[in-house]
């Protein structure tokens, strides 16, 4: 097939992560004033309901959407670079809906513990499904967006979606409705509403040949391989001539990334489950809900960061940009490294008066030196998530998912062997720990790929 050439000016890494992080940076505030403003109209037991409903719907959604929405981003970028204007859907979809229909299959046959799940509220069940659902075209969009670098219309989808959602809370709190249900449906409307961008970023790409988002187009297996295989190796530029050897292959990098969400959620949400499956105290797993969101909400607003660096740095290892490749990770892990320090240090000195007082209604007294560890934790969560972009840019998906597993299985391992009795505090020392693991490992990782790729002095 011959390369038809996209239109020329993408927007640079720099400036692609500072539009998405307005976007993302709206969401990742309102996404925390969702929960506090649920946390003072609801009773604890309900408003720790609501916690357990988004932790397990975002689990789900990292580990079955997520992996595609990357995949899509890698691919198009790879081939953007190469000057191909045309990338074919058709496998991403085929992936995505599979992951939907198992989704929708092993939940309807869990009826009855996942009912339970919720202390027998229906309601929040179908929230979970409906919710979960139209996540899937959701990060579907994300993908195609950030592929093609669309940071603006992705940063209005997030907003779109965190806006509508917290709507259900500011109605409840102002008297328009009122209940637990009420909330919660703001979670299952919000992917929906923010689909509305859709229709936007197709109108803007006009015909397929100039946009790039065709089903079947006309493409070699060698051209969907090298998108996912990286630049140099010789297998990917002979290839085969069948298009399942590109089903394999994205299924393959989707599963390795799946593990990597499903890692990454067990470090936010393993100890919302621990906590509320073994403590005495019904709302305790709210409390731990509410510390761990302090690493949430920045991981949220860091996604515009890994959004718009995971397309940059494919596109620089098509190009041999090595030094450049280094330069933004050393810049970006500095960035992080400086906001986490200044995240310690203000939990350090007013940590426990504005969770207590100012965001959640909950009479729990969380201590400052517990909350200054999250904030480090959150640092190293973040470096790896840079790192783990770069693994992703060099077709490293499995090495990097190693990684990520032995971290969460220390982390889940620890909470579950009671070294400190205090479970807020074994919670917040175990996120430090195993996000300290999770960054040495993936640096290491990251120094062996970069001196793979140097030539030896001659």
């Amino acid at each position: 097939m011959s390369a038809s050439r996209e239109p020329a000016g993408p927007r640079s890494y720099g400036s692609g992560a500072r539009i998405l992080s307005i976007g993302i940076a709206s969401t990742g505030l309102l996404t925390f004033a969702y929960f506090s403003i649920a946390s003072k109209v609801l009773p604890e037991v309900s408003a720790k309901r609501i916690d357990l409903l988004w932790s397990v719907m975002f689990v789900i959604i990292s580990v079955i959407y997520r992996p595609i929405e990357q995949l899509l981003s890698r691919t198009i970028a790879e081939r953007r670079s190469r000057g191909q204007a045309q990338h074919t859907l058709r496998v991403p979809l085929l992936i995505q809906g599979g992951f939907a229909l198992i989704f929708l299959t092993l939940t309807l046959a869990l009826h009855g513990p996942l009912v339970r799940l919720f202390d027998h509220d229906a309601a929040l069940y179908w929230v979970l499904i409906a919710g979960t659902l139209a996540y899937a075209a959701s990060y579907f969009a994300r993908g195609w967006l950030a592929g093609h670098q669309r940071f603006g219309l992705f940063g209005g989808l997030v907003l779109m979606e965190s806006t509508s959602r917290i709507a259900f809370a500011i109605a409840v709190a102002v008297g328009i409705t009122s209940g637990q249900t009420a909330v919660a449906l703001g979670i299952a409307a919000a992917p929906f509403v923010s689909l509305i961008v859709v229709p936007v970023a197709f109108a803007r790409s006009g015909a397929p040949g100039r946009s790039g988002g065709v089903l079947d187009a006309p493409i070699t297996v060698d051209e969907a391989d090298a998108a996912l295989a990286g630049p140099g190796t010789e297998a990917v530029q002979e290839t085969a001539a069948h298009d399942d050897l590109s089903l394999r292959r994205g299924g393959g990098f989707a599963v390795w990334v799946s593990g990597i969400m499903l890692s990454e959620q067990t470090l936010l949400n393993a100890a919302v489950l621990t906590v509320d499956a073994t403590s005495s105290r019904a709302a305790l797993a709210g409390i731990v809900f509410n510390v761990l969101l302090i690493a949430r909400a920045p991981l949220q607003l860091f996604q515009a960061i890994q959004t718009s660096l995971l397309p940059h740095l494919t596109g620089l290892e098509a190009t041999a940009g090595h030094e450049a490749f280094a330069r933004a990770i050393r810049i970006t892990v500095l960035a992080i490294s400086a906001f986490a320090v200044a995240v310690a240090l203000g939990l350090l000195l007013i940590g426990p008066f504005v969770m207590r007082h100012v965001l959640f209604g909950q009479l729990y007294t969380y201590p400052r030196f517990g909350l200054a560890l999250i904030g480090l934790g959150m640092g190293l969560h973040l470096t790896s998530g840079a790192l783990n972009q770069a693994a992703l840019a060099r077709d490293e998906a499995r090495a990097a998912a190693c990684c990520w597993v032995v971290a969460a299985v220390v982390f889940v391992a620890w909470m579950l062997i009671p070294a400190i009795s205090d479970e807020v505090l074994r919670t917040e020392v175990g996120y430090a720990g195993a996000t300290g693991l999770l960054a040495l490992l993936l640096a290491a990782l990251y120094r062996r790929g970069t001196t793979q790729l140097v030539p030896a002095p001659v």
